[in-house]
């Protein structure tokens, strides 16, 4: 049965569905959530959480990337925010919490100018290092040829490229673009690229060599993308979507897995539980996390996108703190909006259904159930 609907006589549209359309369903059987195991492995680094940091100044710092190693997660630092422009990006966190909201985004363009300096960046990643957790770290496509060299000599052991849509095959008439398949193929550590939403493009994405495919663009909590750009992607179709890619890939080249981690619209512990439901191995965490005491937007949360120089994808927006980030990942909680013991919550969902490892929950049964918030 076909699942396209006509929008009008010369458009026909799929319908897709975002996390809240859906929810699982409890099977025959219940487990103890302490048998259940939410560990995560990629390539040879080993996770006790399937939980990856988003690479945005609000979220982490070289300390805060430390402090999600130590709780078993891995904090993904942005290479190209405030901690590799500025030897001392202190005060510029607490202005732009303060700003007023109509000088936000202009003002941000402005301290976003100040160019990366590679000094800082070896410096910020061997900072990570030094505190014994795996060290991982992003750049845009437009930065990475640029840059990686530079991560690379660093020591940095999982390479995350990361923009608002990330292709195998883009085509510029102005500069040579960054060749993924090559670039994968002489690098020396394991890359994570992404976003992608459709089969077909995380398909050649997977081609390229990625160890992991970041599923989702314009969905997260501080983007507009919807609104500038009219894209968006419905979070459960798409990950569902590149899951069957990963599949029909192993079977293509001979049993290659290549991990899909859903990155947008994961904004609470419910988010979580149906993103791994629709095939996701890991998640990718930005607003969930900038809700930390420990997280230096303090309550306030942007990425890159906020301030591009020509066109704002995103905006500066308030999460509000809601408790520590151990309080956040494992409780406890003193309350009931899924914002606090994300992990609990995934472990409890799991044992419910009867399922104990993330991969065996990835055949949970799910339903289309649309969900209207009071």
């Amino acid at each position: 049965m076909s699942n396209e609907i006509e929008i009008g006589r010369g458009k026909r549209g799929r319908r897709a569905y975002s996390f809240d359309d859906i929810a699982i369903v409890p099977s025959r059987r219940t487990r103890d959530p302490k048998d259940v195991s939410v560990e995560w492995q990629i390539d040879a680094y080993h996770f006790d959480l399937p939980i990856m940091s988003a690479p945005m100044d609000s979220v982490m710092s070289p300390a805060t990337a430390v402090a999600l190693g130590n709780h078993g997660g891995l904090g993904v630092l942005d290479l190209e925010g405030l901690w590799t422009r500025y030897e001392s990006p202190e005060l510029l966190l607490s202005e732009i919490r303060d700003l007023p909201a109509g000088a936000a985004t202009r003002r941000m363009q402005e301290i976003y100018a100040e160019p990366i300096k590679p000094e800082l960046i070896t410096q910020r990643l061997k900072e990570i290092r030094a505190a014994g957790v795996t060290v991982a770290g992003a750049l845009s496509p437009q930065r990475t040829q640029e840059h990686y060299q530079t991560v690379v000599d660093a020591g940095v052991d999982l390479f995350v490229i990361r923009g608002t849509t990330v292709s195998a095959e883009h085509v510029s008439g102005n500069a040579e673009p960054l060749n993924l398949k090559r670039f994968i193929y002489e690098l020396d550590v394991p890359v994570v690229v992404g976003g992608a939403s459709t089969y077909t493009a995380a398909l050649h994405l997977m081609r390229t060599g990625a160890a992991g495919v970041l599923v989702g663009f314009g969905g997260g909590a501080a983007h507009t993308t919807r609104v500038g750009l009219g894209i968006h992607a419905p979070m459960a179709t798409a990950v569902s979507d590149v899951a069957a890619a990963r599949r029909d890939y192993l079977d293509e080249s001979g049993g290659r897995y290549v991990h899909v981690i859903a990155d947008g619209g994961v904004g609470r512990s419910g988010d979580i539980v149906k993103a791994v439901a629709c095939g996701a191995d890991a998640v990718m965490l930005g607003a969930a996390l900038a809700r930390a005491s420990e997280a230096p937007g303090q309550g306030w949360h942007w990425g890159p996108e906020a301030h591009h120089a020509v066109l704002p994808r995103g905006e500066r927006v308030e999460v509000g703190t809601a408790g520590t980030l151990e309080q956040i990942l494992f409780g406890p909680s003193g309350t009931a909006d899924g914002t606090l013991n994300l992990v609990g919550a995934l472990r409890r969902a799991m044992a419910t259904t009867g399922y104990s490892d993330l991969k065996e929950f990835q055949r949970v049964e799910v339903v289309v159930s649309p969900y209207q918030p009071r």
